[in-house]
């Protein structure tokens, strides 16, 4: 296998294998405790994140959310009690697809895959309606926190799976709002039929948004949901800003003044997308944090282990063996693993580029999230400490942690009702 093969191989599992590369290949290194006034603090703080892309493990046979799992374990962050621990109240969950061909097979397969990650997070609340609880409003989140279960809202990570054609994608788009999507994004780590990548090798397709991507974000306009640039280009970035009606937001991204990737924003963008009434929330996916050196034997490794799973149908114990084994290629291929320190200097740099108005948390727990010292989700009150340390406010906390996201749905929403009028 070829340097190019096993990094094209490894970038197609997407959500899937990223969720593997946050699995601790040491175990935490230290052990926090909360202040009894952090812990009160945080109680009172409406807790959400904007991408969880926990369900991909909700179609794991065998896996429940309602049960504690380690990242040791079987590499995921999320679960009921490590909410309960951390603070969590819930946030947007991803329904992700992989980008795969743009045929009329990959669609239907897409179609299929996305569809079927919405009925897990279905089947999810309707087997535990006493701790979750869907969220189609704004307004909806509050009091589902207040009633002691976590929130439900739904996202989608990659519109792959709404259809190349301008009929399918405007009846593919009604279907999943009707499903209870409040969030998209058009595009994932390689180019499709509605926009360019960040990430993609072969570089600029469509020059930003094709023909049919710009009927994309008209239509999210009009049903009322929230556009995502995370891990579109800068071009795709910059043309949403301008089409859009309602502000836009990137669910899982960073800065690329404090750690330059393309993945992360840069200062001038953040200033427009403040400006504009969007929000950052930020990513803490390691290797967008630090520089992350690409070795040939690793990359072949990791191709290779992947390829012996299937991951539509991957089992709780298959995902168990499958973070052990990628435990041990992390042990013979150690790369820089990014601590909670960088990550809090992307979260600061932002606050002070784009105010605490226009930043918030998306982690992409259970997708690659997690860095040494928050691990998981039952250590994100770890940010609200160092927040709280810093001399942010306890509004200002409820901005970053949920107020300001909600803003910008309650903006989409407004531009819904305001075109239903017309």
């Amino acid at each position: 296998m070829t340097r190019i093969q096993a990094l094209v191989t490894i970038a197609l599992f997407g959500a899937s294998a990223l969720a593997l590369s946050a699995c601790a290949t040491t175990k935490k290194q230290a052990e926090f405790t909360p202040s009894a006034e952090i812990i009160a603090l945080q109680d009172r703080l409406l807790t959400l994140d904007t991408h969880l892309d926990t369900p991909a493990l909700l179609l794991r046979k065998g896996w429940s959310i309602d049960r504690e799992h380690s990242v040791d374990q079987d590499g995921t962050d999320v679960d009921l009690p490590r909410m309960k621990k951390g603070g969590l109240d819930g946030g947007f969950w991803a329904i992700y697809t992989r980008q795969g061909p743009r045929t009329v097979d990959g669609y239907l397969k897409a179609r299929t895959h996305a569809l079927r990650t919405a009925d897990a997070i279905e089947k999810m609340i309707a087997d535990d309606p006493a701790n979750f609880e869907l969220a189609l409003a704004a307004d909806d989140a509050p009091r589902i926190a207040a009633a002691g279960k976590r929130v439900v809202f739904i996202s989608m990570e990659n519109s792959f799976p709404l259809g190349s054609t301008p009929e399918a994608l405007e009846t593919s788009m009604q279907e999943f709002y009707g499903l209870g999507v409040r969030l998209i994004s058009p595009v994932h780590m390689t180019n499709n039929d509605l926009a360019d990548s960040a990430t993609d090798p072969k570089g600029a397709e469509w020059n930003g948004l094709s023909p049919l991507g710009k009927q994309f974000v008209a239509e999210a306009n009009q049903l009322g949901m929230v556009l995502d640039a995370s891990h579109a280009s800068d071009a795709v970035f910059d043309q949403m800003l301008e089409l859009s009606k309602a502000p836009i937001i990137l669910s899982h991204s960073g800065v690329s003044a404090v750690h330059k990737h393309p993945r992360n924003i840069d200062d001038a963008r953040l200033r427009k997308l403040a400006k504009t009434g969007g929000v950052i929330q930020m990513n803490a996916l390691s290797a967008y944090l630090v520089d992350t050196p690409k070795s040939l034997e690793r990359d072949t490794a990791l191709a290779a282990m992947y390829a012996k799973y299937d991951f539509e149908n991957l089992t709780a114990r298959q995902g168990e063996t499958l973070t052990k084994e990628r435990a041990r290629i992390d042990e013979a291929f150690p790369v820089p693993k990014a601590r909670f320190d960088d990550y809090m200097a992307q979260v600061l740099h932002a606050l002070k580029v784009a105010g605490v108005d226009h930043v918030g948390i998306g982690a992409d727990w259970d997708g690659g999230g997690g860095v040494t010292g928050m691990e998981d989700v039952s250590l994100i009150w770890r940010i609200t400490e160092r927040l709280h340390q810093e001399g942010y406010s306890e509004e200002d906390l409820q901005k970053i942690w949920s107020g300001n996201v909600l803003r910008v749905l309650k903006a989409a929403e407004a531009e819904r009702d305001k075109e239903a009028r017309h």
